[in-house]
């Protein structure tokens, strides 16, 4: 399934010369964290429904899937609520209002995707139960897409007048630096998930702007996340990519 990290093009491209640096995308690491949810959201619920009676180790990894999705949305909302928010409200304090109510949010998703998640621990052992909890995933995702909107069309334009262009806010490297420090998602496993469906040319862009580890452990990283993942959904020939 393609993932939307970059907005569909103008009407009017400026072209742009051989020797032309690409424009690097603004807050990738925010954008991508939200492609990523909205793509396993997606697939999660009918991933549950095809489960079947004795097929308790791709339960289990369906589960360990979940909650890898719901630690990451959490050190999302953390890494927005105590690095990014602060320094909005300083300098656009005309957005507070809306900081505030992205914020309480944030905490009444974390008590959603709780509850979610057990309820897809139970169908992860019942397949008798499939179908109502995928039902609870999809209605869970509907709520979530309300949130990401009003972030992306409301807040993200004012951040661009925030931060200078060369800013580390928002971007991949800095998601991967918070990564390392917290008691959550390794980021090895973290861009991997990230990266997933992005178009190549796309990847090289973002891992242009990370350090020479990360670059060069890359291709592991990602044919150990794909050898992984691929008895959930498939080859990974099969999850589509996002045309540049």
């Amino acid at each position: 399934m393609p993932i939307h990290l970059l907005p569909p093009p103008s009407a009017t491209v400026p072209e742009r010369t051989e020797d032309e640096e690409p424009q690097a995308v603004r807050f990738a690491g925010l954008r991508l964290v939200h492609a990523a949810l909205r793509r396993d959201l997606a697939r999660l619920p009918n991933a549950l429904r095809l489960l079947q009676p004795g097929e308790d180790a791709k339960g289990e990894a369906l589960l360990r899937h979940w909650d890898f999705v719901t630690a990451m949305l959490t050190c999302h909302h953390e890494q927005q609520d105590s690095r990014i928010w602060p320094i909005v409200r300083r300098f656009a304090p005309e957005l507070r209002l809306l900081l505030n109510w992205l914020e309480a949010d944030h905490h009444n998703l974390d008590h959603s995707f709780t509850r979610v998640t057990t309820l897809v621990r139970i169908a992860s052992r019942d397949t008798g139960s499939v179908w109502p909890v995928a039902y609870a995933i999809e209605d869970l995702a509907a709520r979530l897409e309300t949130h990401l909107r009003i972030e992306e069309r409301q807040l993200l334009p004012r951040m661009a007048g925030v931060f200078a262009d060369n800013s580390r806010v928002g971007s991949l490297p800095e998601l991967l630096d918070l990564l390392r420090s917290a008691d959550g998602p390794g980021s090895a496993d973290a861009l991997a998930w990230l990266l997933e469906g992005v178009e190549p040319s796309v990847v090289d862009r973002l891992l242009a702007e990370c350090d020479d580890d990360v670059a060069r452990s890359w291709p592991h990283w990602r044919a150990t996340y794909e050898r992984c993942t691929s008895p959930l959904w498939g080859p990974a020939g099969d999850w589509g990519i996002l045309p540049d």
